[in-house]
């Protein structure tokens, strides 16, 4: 035992949990944590220039490397700042840790106006959280760290927020340091697993639907030997892309939408096996189907389909066990589907259904500058909707997106968290002129830590789709439009590199020669707007002036 402060016992416990870096901002509230921070030469401090940052750059982390990522913010404010990368880690389920500072022990939930308080702040992050604790003594930080980390990595993996008044950091007191709980991975009882086995054997045309539950709990070679071994076709939603290679025999694809050829070969399947999913944006099986969830949440066990034989466990534990009681089972008698997966890969290939213009050229101009083993993180923009179906992803944990939280804005700071913790893998951003500015301060950020990612900007001077649909619907656009900085001098003010590509489908010649550079690299890629995607012919009744009302 030994006298420690409360900033020290939480930095010493960080480097038990394995933390590498943290992502923060060294508020007034913060000193006592700061200073250990400059003590403990084993972790980064990555300052950013906005607490909103933080925790885009910590879930970026997360979601490439499968280890927690850390956020630190100062109180009120700086909570609410970070409350966007919050969102879409809990989305995700993208272990996120967030250390957040307090006003002072005495004045908490007192409402004397101190600097940056909030009453219960903790209530602010809670509906994005799995778990929050306040620690008022140094003594009371090793444990609670503890649980911090085995909240945000067991069960389904989320953020989480932990939080400690500034007096707490520099107190000290006599302290006892804990080594990090092993996470335990669940499995469901074995005679659900026999059932389960028995019904998918007996299956006619059984199919898996893949979701990011499976990178969470790293169980990629456990999906791809599973499928191979029991020859049965991969379905991803835009989560579990890469989960399989969309280039392996088995993998029909990802990103289901509400029509199209893997919608028809879904739901002329009789048993669907969801692994790692909770079918957010919509239920992709048929109504008369059967599904056989296996998921660590109980909770999303018929939450979407009634028809449901649940299985709670951990994705990694269970499958092999699955499979394995699928051979004691008989195994099954159909035909592989390889032959049917290869067929229906060269129809979506020239498919004027399924492929929209001009996205389709300028998805594969950016595949074709593109490494394979890339990480892509793309933002909330046209291009980004359409490489949830479009882009071919052949690697785990290469395919990042906002999920279902949707936020515009988040792709150059995750990205950013993706290049920390990959700093020999090539990391590319894309976004539209309008989310990059939500965050283009952090290209000081990357410079200033040598964070050497390739942004791709496509600049068509307004919020796109908006303006697109209330030109379509509303009778015209209003108030859509930019005034854009030009982005190549932007990046030389800061000292990175700007390059103007001559368009869109110029992106195949200048990414190679960005990443060549090893620098912060942006690219300003002028674009006009492109129309609707063809897939969403099916349009929310909202987006469309109506009579009367919605039900």
């Amino acid at each position: 035992m030994a006298k420690l402060s409360g900033g020290e016992a939480l930095v010493k416990s960080l480097v038990r949990e394995g933390v590498e870096v943290v992502f923060g901002l060294p508020g007034v509230q913060m000193y006592g944590i700061v200073d250990a921070l400059r003590q403990e030469p084993s972790i980064s401090f990555i300052v950013t220039r906005n607490e909103t940052a933080t925790t885009y750059m910590a879930d970026g982390y997360a979601r490439t490397t499968g280890r927690p990522g850390v956020a630190m913010v100062v109180p009120g404010p700086g909570i609410y700042n970070a409350g966007g990368g919050l969102s879409t880690a809990f989305s995700r389920s993208s272990p996120v840790v967030l250390i957040a500072g307090q006003i002072p022990r005495a004045t908490i939930g007192k409402n004397f106006g101190g600097l940056h308080e909030v009453n219960d702040q903790k209530e602010i992050t809670n509906p994005v959280t799995k778990w929050q604790t306040q620690v008022l003594r140094p003594h009371e930080v090793p444990s609670n760290i503890h649980e911090a980390f085995r909240q945000a990595q067991s069960g389904r993996p989320g953020p989480v927020h932990f939080e400690l008044p500034p007096e707490t950091m520099v107190e000290r007191e006599e302290v006892v340091l804990l080594e990090p709980a092993a996470i335990e991975r669940t499995v469901p009882d074995y005679s659900l697993l026999q059932q389960a086995a028995r019904e998918i054997v007996s299956a006619s045309k059984p199919v898996i639907y893949a979701g990011g539950g499976i990178a969470r709990s790293d169980a990629e070679s456990e999906l791809v030997e599973f499928a191979e071994k029991h020859q049965i076709a991969v379905l991803t939603s835009a989560g579990g892309k890469g989960t399989i290679s969309e280039k392996h025999p088995m993998a029909l694809g990802g990103s289901l939408g509400p029509a199209g050829l893997l919608k028809d070969y879904i739901e002329d399947s009789d048993v669907v096996i969801g692994i790692g999913t909770r079918f957010s944006m919509r239920n992709q099986a048929a109504e008369n189907a059967r599904l056989i969830h296996l998921d660590v949440d109980p909770e999303m066990i018929g939450h979407v389909h009634k028809n449901s034989l649940g299985l709670i466990g951990d994705v990694k534990a269970t499958l092999t066990k699955l499979s394995d009681a699928i051979d004691a089972a008989g195994g099954g008698n159909w035909d592989s589907p390889a032959n049917v997966v290869a067929e229906i890969q060269a129809r979506l290939a020239v498919s004027e259904d399924e492929l929209n213009q001009p996205q389709e050229e300028y998805i594969q101009s950016l595949r074709e500058g593109a490494p394979s083993d890339a990480i892509m993180v793309f933002g909330m923009t046209q291009l980004g909707y359409y490489s949830r179906p479009r882009w071919v992803t052949e690697n785990p944990k290469t395919y990042i997106d906002s999920g279902y939280s949707g936020n515009l804005g988040f792709a150059f700071p995750t990205a950013l968290g993706a290049k920390v913790g990959n700093p020999n893998r090539p990391v590319i951003c894309v976004s539209g002129d309008g989310g990059f500015m939500y965050n283009s301060s952090e290209i000081s950020t990357a410079v200033k830590y040598g964070i050497n990612l390739v942004t791709v900007i496509y600049n068509d001077g307004h919020y796109g789709n908006v303006a697109r649909d209330l030109d379509d619907d509303f009778g015209g656009a209003y108030e859509t439009d930019f005034v854009n900085p030009d982005f190549v001098k932007l990046a030389e003010a800061y000292g990175a590199i700007g390059i103007r590509a001559k368009g869109p489908l110029d992106v195949k010649n200048v990414i190679p020669k960005a990443l060549k550079l090893n620098k912060p690299v942006f690219i300003d890629v002028p674009v006009k707007r492109v129309p609707r995607p063809k897939q969403w012919a099916a349009r929310a009744p909202w987006t469309k002036p109506q009579d009367g009302l919605i039900d």
